[in-house]
């Protein structure tokens, strides 16, 4: 998972035509490390369909505040620069979960074209 440095690189991720399925997380963040072990698997599942990027809420306040993130892990896909769905609660998130929402995703994405 591609880590984005800064917010033209962040706009950048989201403009294209392939959905990206945007990661925000932070290093302090025990939910966060929770679903490490898993995703790397989870990202390898949806190889081909679904491009992931991964920001860190602390070094990129103004992009998550502009997207209003506010609970982390937060999952956020776009596509051509808007967003599609978002998974967001306050709950820590299992990899059946996170996998359901990617299938939705993928979803989405076929419906828009």
């Amino acid at each position: 998972m591609r880590t984005i440095q800064d917010e033209a690189q962040f706009e950048q991720a989201i403009q294209g035509d392939h959905p990206v399925v945007v990661v925000f997380k932070t290093t302090w963040c025990p939910d966060c490390h929770y679903i490490d072990p898993f995703m790397d698997d989870v990202i390898r599942k949806y190889e081909g369909q679904l491009e992931f990027v991964h920001v860190d809420r602390d070094e990129l306040p103004d992009v998550c505040e502009r997207h209003n993130i506010l609970g982390i892990p937060s999952f956020v896909v776009f596509k051509q620069g808007q967003e599609l769905v978002r998974f967001v609660s306050k709950l820590r998130k299992t990899r059946e979960e996170i996998e359901q929402f990617l299938d939705r995703a993928v979803q989405v994405a076929a419906a828009m074209g």
